[in-house]
């Protein structure tokens, strides 16, 4: 009786969740700017006043004496915001696991990349804004999205090489890495240290729970919503317990393909009359073949696969539509702060990131991959000049009032700008292939 399917390989775990991760983001890039033109257009037609209003409502959650009463916005961006920041935790811990960055000497350039297009971007806005009230926001210009990154580059199709969709998407997660540093580091406030020793003990907890070898999933986001709280009272950013908690997050399964294929072996002797008793019941080891072949897929696998499109059609949007609704005015294109972040985005990205890419190819410590020169390296620092996201999230923590509403315009207007120059060079260098011969060269 031939197989019912091809025997998997290694690579086949790092290819296959990448597949899907690009397929995923490339699509939810369309609702992301769809999401994100509606708020923008609701927020300057008749209908703003009830628009903008939705996100200040109040809305309280509470039992006894324990009370949580914060605006929608306010949930929106410390809760909703917290599941994607796990979903980003997952997905570094699968690049520092089983991908790209797991190895040194093939993340030493994205690593490289990242470092110049986080530097750069924040000197560029000190540097117009230094000594300012505003000079706190110096964070937003260093992210950058991966959703409207990957949508890009799916546009321009089977054209880009696969090496520069590996390193611009190797690129995008070291820089999340940055980035979470910097919300973690730069942007706490006063810190509850009595609060922020529970949410330290949460985090103990399922470490603990992990060693002592609990799987069920309910354990885990009970104890993770109980440390959520505790970090979002600390003063340290709610999101960083998202993150946390998904770096914590098991990347190797439970059971092995070796186990898994033997109990899979005495079920199919059960099915064909053989073995009665010795395996146990037939309901048991059907039990067990349920769980095994649960278990062997690790929990970062299935958790990254079943919240990754939650995450990328629900919560982006959700957050596009709360932060991207500015009330345009012509004064805002021209103030200091939009400029300082135009000038981070469009200018200091690609610049960051070619510059240190290129010391540290010229250093020995990295390479360009195949049929990636230079120029489609640039072109590809554009794209990463595409803030968006994370850019108006860290705007929303480190500025207020007429300052927040000027970085709002220029996180919107320069990633318009990015991404439209970095189409326009890679179109111009990368020759046009079908994908047939993308296929093949791969």
């Amino acid at each position: 009786m031939p197989p019912t399917s091809l025997p998997s390989e290694p690579i086949d775990r790092i290819v296959g969740p990448l597949a899907r991760f690009l397929h995923v983001e490339a699509a939810s890039g369309v609702v992301l700017l769809a999401a994100a033109v509606a708020a923008f257009a609701l927020a300057n037609s008749p209908l703003a006043d009830s628009f903008l209003g939705i996100w200040k409502t109040r809305v309280s959650f509470g039992f006894g004496g324990f009370q949580l009463d914060h605006s929608l916005q306010h949930w929106v961006s410390d809760g909703l915001m917290a599941i994607f920041f796990f979903v980003v935790g997952l997905e570094v811990k699968r690049e520092l696991v089983l991908g790209q960055l797991r190895d040194m000497r093939k993340a030493a350039l994205p690593i490289a990349a990242a470092l110049g297009g986080m530097l750069v971007p924040a000197a560029l806005y000190l540097l117009v804004e230094w000594g300012q009230p505003a000079a706190r926001g110096w964070g937003i210009p260093m992210a950058t999205d991966i959703a409207f990154v990957v949508g890009c580059m799916a546009i321009l199709g089977p054209r880009v090489p696969p090496g520069l969709r590996i390193l611009v998407l190797s690129l995008a997660i070291a820089d999340d890495i940055g980035a979470i540093m910097v919300i973690a580091i730069g942007y706490t406030s006063d810190l509850n240290h009595l609060a922020l020793s529970l949410g330290l003990i949460g985090i103990g907890t399922v470490l603990l729970l992990q060693r002592l070898g609990v799987r069920a999933i309910a354990v885990y986001v009970v104890v993770g919503i109980l440390t959520w709280e505790a970090f979002h009272e600390s003063g340290v950013h709610a999101t960083i317990a998202g993150v946390v908690l998904g770096l914590l997050t098991p990347a190797h399964p439970w059971v092995s393909d070796n186990r898994l294929g033997r109990i899979v072996d005495q079920a199919g002797e059960i099915w064909n009359g053989e073995g009665w008793g010795r395996f146990g019941s037939p309901r048991e080891l059907l039990q067990r073949v349920e769980t095994a072949a649960r278990e062997a897929v690790s929990p970062l696998v299935r958790l990254e696969r079943g919240l990754h499109p939650w995450s990328a059609f629900l919560i982006m949007p959700i957050f596009a539509l709360a932060n991207a609704g500015v009330p345009f005015e012509g004064a805002l294109l021209t103030d200091s702060v939009a400029l300082a972040v135009g000038l981070g985005l469009v200018v200091g990205k690609p610049l960051g990131i070619f510059l240190f890419s290129y010391v540290a190819v010229r250093l020995g410590i990295a390479r360009l991959p195949e049929g990636v020169s230079w120029l489609v390296l640039l072109g590809g620092g554009c794209l990463a000049g595409i803030g968006f996201t994370m850019s108006l999230f860290i705007s929303g923590l480190a500025l207020e009032g007429a300052v927040l509403d000027a970085a709002k315009v220029g996180v919107l207007v320069a990633s318009l700008v990015s991404g439209a120059i970095g189409m326009a060079l890679l179109l111009a260098l990368l020759p046009e292939r079908s994908s047939a011969s993308g296929a093949k060269r791969k």
